[in-house]
């Protein structure tokens, strides 16, 4: 196989290599848009807000360091979601149960016998437990908005890899086929010629 027919044959690979990539990349960002898109729509319908500046709550070592920069502001991101979930939601659900999780509680509701959960502190341990399971499984579905989220920036990041290899692979292809050109026409410069030939000449 002569140099002009295996330049041909790698610029050819190249480019092949590089549409692939610009397939991937697109894919990616559509990805990338969709996933940002369904957790904005999801979360803003919500209408979820935080604690306005000034408020109490901000004050507390617990939250204020993590809510302040978005006090008063509607809740419509990833990383609001995981703010909100885990130095609020979380801080407050650990201020009322003292640590214990909706499963312990439940644990200490099931083992009491019916007169137990049926006097005024069995059913204030039972209105704990509802309360604290709403809040777990707000909790919840913040976090997955997070994670989602997350998974479109990841997204986004692979795309602008993707773009960038293409745009690599494609000057290399070009680069070989003027190359397979050159060999062809006998103008390939000297520092692509063989040893030997460089020697002679």
């Amino acid at each position: 196989m002569n140099r002009k027919t295996l330049d041909r044959l790698l610029a050819a690979g190249g480019l092949v290599v590089a549409i692939v990539l610009v397939v991937g990349g697109a894919l990616l960002t559509w990805a990338h848009t969709y996933v940002h898109d369904e957790v904005h729509s999801q979360l803003a319908a919500q209408k979820i807000y935080f604690p306005p500046k000034g408020s109490p709550e901000l004050a507390s070592p617990q939250i204020g360091p993590y809510l302040n920069r978005y006090a008063g502001q509607q809740l419509v991101n990833g990383d609001q979601a995981k703010a909100y979930a885990d130095h609020f939601i979380a801080v407050h659900l650990q201020e009322m149960t003292g640590g214990q999780t909706y499963a312990q509680l439940s644990g200490k509701f099931l083992a009491m016998t019916p007169a137990q959960q049926s006097s005024p502190a069995g059913q204030k341990l039972d209105g704990l437990i509802q309360t604290v399971f709403r809040g777990e499984t707000l909790r919840g579905l913040l976090l997955n908005a997070y994670a989602f989220d997350t998974v479109g920036t990841v997204a986004w990041i692979g795309a602008i890899v993707a773009y960038v290899g293409a745009a690599v692979m494609f000057l290399l292809a070009g680069l070989g086929f003027r190359h397979a050109h050159l060999a062809a026409k006998g103008t390939v410069s000297p520092l692509h010629m063989p040893e030997r030939e460089r020697i002679v000449s």
